[in-house]
């Protein structure tokens, strides 16, 4: 039986923290050792807490390990890391960079299907294998509160071009293009300051509905943004990159575990921004763990 288990976050930026392994079931795994990586984000931890469930249901003996950023795993993947669940564009700018150098030219864009083609050669090159992407597309998103928006008439983010606005975000928010850079160059919106208050983070939507600031970074999946009542404004001149969920797979634990490109492509199929928003709700608003709801979701899907 599967054994019950919290995902610990990790303290360090490295690979050696405290994991979750828990012995599968009698299935295709055949207690088969796998480690997944991701990172320590409400979303991040969840999906990967439905990799893990689904894949213990199928016989695999799974260690997830939770770490601060990207660089932190990529290091040992493909190696001691063997499934990592990515994010579409986000890890093909890091395969690229690191493959071609800081001044590479970008392969990803807000096309899926394009984005996708661009980066699975640079994967494979690497040893990695990205299986099918999900509908679920976790970009980054800017909010208002309602009465911003009635007043102003904003909908959109065109609608703010030539206004001057102060931005909760996070940090490295500044000059990136599809952050405070994007909004600049692409919209025409002045940033009169940039409140150094994190992604979708409580600080951020207080500085927001405060008045403290006009327009607060937040996801396309933050279930917070519905809860409160603010405003999500489109994308409608496409800064941000397609980060469609995919998995990443070590193409030799691939070649050994052939069922594992089943399950995950299922799963994917599985999700899209309106179900992970839901399910993150139940996570972070009304505190269910995250295993339990994993497994929720997985048996109401069939998936196990």
């Amino acid at each position: 039986m599967r054994i019950r288990r919290t995902i610990t976050a990790a303290l360090s930026a490295s690979l050696v923290l405290a994991g979750l392994t828990a012995c599968g079931d009698d299935d295709d795994g055949a207690g088969t050792a796998v480690t997944i990586a991701s990172q320590n984000f409400p979303e991040a931890a969840l999906v990967t807490e439905l990799y893990t469930v689904l894949l213990e249901d199928n016989g695999y003996s799974v260690d997830a390990k939770l770490v601060d950023t990207r660089d932190a795993y990529m290091g040992d993947f493909p190696g001691d890391v063997d499934i990592v669940p990515e994010y579409l564009s986000a890890v093909g700018d890091f395969l690229n960079i690191a493959a071609n150098g800081e001044d590479a030219e970008p392969v990803t864009s807000n096309d899926t299907d394009a984005t996708l083609e661009a980066v699975t050669p640079i994967a494979d090159e690497e040893g990695i294998t990205l299986l099918e992407p999900s509908e679920a597309n976790s970009q980054n998103a800017f909010f208002v509160t309602p009465e911003f928006s009635d007043a102003e008439g904003v909908t959109a983010l065109s609608d703010l071009e030539g206004q001057s606005i102060t931005l909760a975000a996070a940090p490295d928010c500044e000059g990136r293009p599809d952050c405070a850079g994007g909004l600049s160059e692409v919209y025409g919106i002045e940033i009169e300051e940039i409140l150094a208050t994190g992604f979708a983070s409580p600080e951020t939507y207080t500085a927001v509905t405060d008045g403290e600031a006009e327009l607060g970074l937040t996801g396309t999946i933050e279930p917070t943004v519905e809860e409160d009542g603010f405003i999500r404004l489109e994308d409608d001149r496409g800064i941000q990159p397609a980060q469609n969920l995919i998995p990443a797979v070590s193409s030799d634990f691939l070649a050994d575990n052939e069922d594992v490109e089943g399950l995950l492509n299922d799963l994917m199929a599985a999700l899209d921004n309106d179900t992970l928003n839901e399910l993150l709700g139940r996570v972070t608003l009304d505190r269910e763990k995250a295993e339990d709801v994993a497994e929720d979701f997985l048996e109401q899907e069939g998936l196990i």
